[in-house]
């Protein structure tokens, strides 16, 4: 499979996303995503799933160094001291030595990157994780991670689907050697109702989500990570490696973004976008 390649991780193109997966969904599909091909897997301690996807993982009977899996700190764990005692709570959970890749979920308002930052640097340099990143942050956010790490940061996890435009956190992670991992990259569903994605879709003979997928993870050190409670849907997503989207394809797609369609923006959590 095709991996991006940012600041030491080998992060494969593709993954499957857990959000909103309750534990009997959780393991079902991720047990069905490791058999049709997948071996990238995000959760997250808000998901509430992490026991079941490791439990998913274990019983999958492929090697844990074959699968890059990732979670997520809750905002709620980023004081230091307790970001540390969440990780090890977290991989209890999932009954694992280390993840892949370990993320602040969104940026906080009440305690400083100043002391997260160092706390996630701490539980890298102990094993916890291999790699660390962040999560819904903007450009402007992104430097000040970087410029507070003494580790790399590999990813930035945001929204980014062909409805909405991210330019300008694209640019921001790449000045930093970071990729950007594209959640909700079929926009909640709505990419399926978008009459150019159809007419794109039906040249290559797959669907809007398919072609939606293949728009990303051709743009250089993005990935994808599309969720389903439907294993053929999950067949579906994974079957985007047998065609390509042409450079007038992807100009078409790309003029799409300037809808700006955003559908996650939890006004408890959610900075001032770029």
């Amino acid at each position: 499979m095709h991996t991006v390649n940012a600041n030491g991780a080998a992060i494969p193109a593709l993954g499957f996303g857990t959000f909103e997966l309750r534990d009997a969904d959780a393991y079902r599909m991720v047990r069905s995503a490791l058999d049709i091909g997948y071996r990238h897997i995000d959760t997250a301690q808000l998901y509430r799933n992490e026991q079941a996807v490791g439990r998913a993982i274990a019983d999958s009977g492929i090697a844990r160094g074959e699968i890059f899996l990732t979670t997520k700190i809750w905002v709620d764990r980023f004081a230091a001291g307790e970001l540390q005692k969440s990780v090890s709570e977290s991989l209890q959970r999932l009954n694992m030595d280390y993840v892949d890749l370990l993320l602040l979920h969104w940026p906080s308002r009440s305690i400083a990157l100043a002391e997260t930052i160092p706390a996630l640097n701490a539980v890298c340099r102990q094993g916890a994780t291999r790699h660390i990143g962040i999560s819904n942050f903007t450009t402007a956010l992104i430097d000040q991670a970087a410029d507070l790490s003494d580790l790399p940061l590999a990813t930035n996890q945001v929204e980014y689907h062909p409805l909405l435009n991210q330019d300008k956190v694209l640019a921001g992670a790449r000045t930093h050697g970071m990729s950007v991992t594209a959640y909700s990259p079929l926009a909640q569903g709505e990419v399926f109702a978008d009459s150019t994605l159809q007419q794109i879709a039906v040249v290559h003979a797959k669907n809007p989500g398919q072609v939606a997928l293949r728009w990303l993870i051709q743009q250089d050190s993005v990935t994808a990570i599309p969720r389903t409670r439907n294993e053929a849907h999950a067949q579906a997503n994974f079957d985007i490696f047998d065609f390509q989207l042409s450079a007038d394809e992807v100009e078409t797609i790309n003029r799409l973004t300037l809808q700006n369609r955003r559908t996650i923006d939890p006004a408890s959590v959610a900075p001032d976008w770029d």
